[in-house]
């Protein structure tokens, strides 16, 4: 079977590209499983200190399911079917890995639609070339979009304009998005890599360890009020402060000189 997801390593970055253009990216139970095992990969090795998650071409970063490939299941025989349900109990998306530590890049090379407006919305920041469009036209196919959708994207965005999106189907530019605050940053395709290299740059930059407790703390402190958010004890803190890089930054700030980050 051709794979539907290439992983490409460049130092403390590992780049997932979801490579099924032919059908703008659509993805399927097998997609979703080699997904899977490259978020593995981020999570579990050390040396990968961020991720960036994109698909090939310049016309759909991901059309979401693959609802072709969805229907055939229908009609298959009971063993393509056993197949297909043992291949999900062996998928964790990226959508349910709730407290994912380190940071994700979606890299939007075109428009992201359903399932992969979900897979966008489940990363930290979203870098988008101008001629993408967001939608969830989940309720136009009798679907809703389960894989977090109805409930991230009122989180991301105002209310009334999530539930216009949620409600109708109807697609949001990404400039649009970027007004509203969903998007970080939005240019030509042209400028998308360097763009994303910037951003990547930047957080290289920080200490890794930092950076996944301030994801942590940030993003598990939401479903605290404030005084407890700010008093809970959060494990990737406890991790930071007890890091040989918490001692080498102010050290390497007082002798003038760029820290170097081990990730310990």
């Amino acid at each position: 079977m051709t794979p539907h997801v290439r992983t490409v390593r460049e130092g403390h970055v590992l780049y997932i590209h979801i490579e099924r253009p032919e059908v703008r990216n659509a993805l399927s139970s097998q997609t979703y499983y080699e997904l899977s095992l490259a978020f593995d990969e981020l999570e579990q090795d050390p040396e990968l200190w961020v991720g960036v998650l994109t698909g090939k071409g310049d016309q759909a970063f991901s059309a979401g399911r693959d609802l072709k490939q969805l229907a055939m299941m229908e009609n298959a025989s009971p063993e393509q079917q056993e197949s297909e349900r043992l291949l999900w109990e062996k998928t964790k998306r990226l959508t349910d890995r709730f407290e994912f530590p380190k940071p994700i890049v979606a890299r939007l090379n075109g428009s992201a639609f359903g399932g992969g407006f979900e897979l966008a919305l489940a990363c930290d920041l979203i870098i988008a070339a101008d001629h993408a469009q967001l939608a969830l036209p989940e309720p136009r196919r009798g679907l809703i979009a389960t894989a977090g959708g109805v409930h991230r994207l009122p989180r991301q965005l105002g209310l009334k304009t999530a539930m216009g999106m949620l409600l109708t189907g109807r697609s949001l530019s990404v400039q649009r998005g970027y007004e509203l605050g969903l998007v970080n940053e939005v240019v030509p395709l042209a400028e998308l890599d360097q763009t994303v290299s910037q951003w990547i740059d930047d957080i290289l930059m920080c200490a890794p360890l930092a950076v996944r407790a301030t994801k942590a703390c940030a993003m598990q402190g939401l479903d605290y009020p404030l005084k407890q958010a700010m008093t809970h004890v959060y494990e990737a803190e406890k991790n930071r402060l007890n890091s040989q890089d918490s001692r080498e930054g102010p050290r390497a700030f007082s002798e003038k000189r760029l820290p170097n980050w081990s990730g310990k």
